[in-house]
């Protein structure tokens, strides 16, 4: 029997998971975004501006959905010797509303936690007031605690850029509760941080999460959109809807209909008779990524163009996914798929 691991039926939608504008310490307004992102080819923005949960209803259309979400970033308090920001850890957890009417934010303190532009807009913003203020707190269960309260007031919650956060596995295998975690970072990229995060990614799953991996630019738009430094349309999502309504595009990420890229396109993925097969674009090399020490790889042998590939699933492994690399290096991922959900 063939399971679709990503659907047969609908259409790929090119997104932007994690965006900042004017609103906080973005450089473009909200319609600026919208333009500059349909012009390049994106039917989808995050608009995920630092601390402060803002709808813009008004930017959707039959061609652009504007997901109403926003930016968390507890962080380390400081101690002697870590009195600068760049030298304390951080953890950056964007959160984007599945319904579209959601427009409460949860965890929200009343005077803390806001910078830059954000502070001129704390009174835009609509919380629960029967609530005590929210005190953040940068530990395993502080972050884990804030990642399920959004998760149970209707979010999809993701976990950004570990490596320019100074974050590593002792810190993030003790998070609990996320969606999702960025693969690539755009912004980051671009400034010099070696953002592409495929064992991170292992590590959290092989530490019992199931979770699955977006792809974004946390763009901040600083730079011109023709400069190599531009961190606009360095990593995006594909997510795989019927439709190109709100309620469609979120239930395509609580589902996993999607797959992270930095360039690289995935038509087809699914899993039959104890084996996957995946459909693409020109590649140099495809592999799959197993919780084992078992892996498996295509080459473009030269002979035709690599466009796909069949793997045989090994035995006994808890998950596999798989990876994309064109001829230029860069790379498509699929989410993780666990064998206990395959039939």
């Amino acid at each position: 029997m063939r399971t679709y691991l990503l659907p047969a039926s609908g259409q790929f939608y090119k997104a932007n998971l994690h965006c900042h504008t004017v609103l906080s310490d973005g450089h473009k307004t909200p319609e600026e975004i919208k333009e500059i992102y349909k012009n390049a080819g994106y039917a989808v923005v995050a608009y995920t501006d630092h601390d402060i949960l803002i709808p813009h209803p008004e930017l959707c259309d039959d061609s652009f959905i504007a997901l109403n979400a926003f930016e968390v970033e507890p962080t380390e308090p400081k101690t002697p010797g870590k009195e600068l920001y760049a030298l304390r850890k951080t953890c950056h957890i964007c959160c984007i509303a599945l319904e579209q009417d959601n427009i409460t934010q949860p965890c929200w303190h009343r005077t803390k936690y806001l910078f830059g532009n954000a502070v001129e807009h704390r009174d835009k913003v609509r919380f629960d007031e029967s609530q005590p203020d929210y005190e953040r707190r940068y530990s395993g269960e502080g972050i884990s605690e804030m990642m399920q309260i959004y998760r149970e007031n209707g979010f999809f919650v993701t976990y950004n850029h570990p490596t320019w956060s100074s974050e590593q596995y002792t810190e993030y295998t003790n998070y609990h509760g996320m969606n999702a975690f960025e693969m690539y970072n755009g912004s980051c990229i671009v400034g010099g941080w070696d953002e592409y995060n495929s064992r991170v990614y292992d590590d959290i799953l092989r530490g019992g999460e199931r979770i699955f991996c977006i792809g974004a630019d946390d763009n901040h738009n600083g730079r011109p959109l023709d400069s190599r430094r531009c961190d606009s349309f360095v990593a995006f999502t594909m997510i795989k809807a019927e439709h190109l309504t709100y309620r469609d595009v979120t239930r395509a990420l609580e589902a996993g209909h999607f797959y992270a890229s930095e360039g690289p396109q995935i038509n087809a993925l699914y899993y039959e008779d104890g084996k996957v097969t995946i459909e693409c674009s020109p590649a140099d090399r495809i592999f799959l990524t197993t919780d084992m020490r078992a892996a498996r790889i295509a080459f473009d042998e030269g002979d035709a163009p690599l466009t796909g590939a069949t793997f045989t699933v090994p035995e006994n492994c808890r998950y596999f996914r798989l990876t994309v690399v064109d001829k230029s290096g860069k790379h498509a991922n699929t989410n993780a798929y666990f064998t206990d959900t395959l039939h």
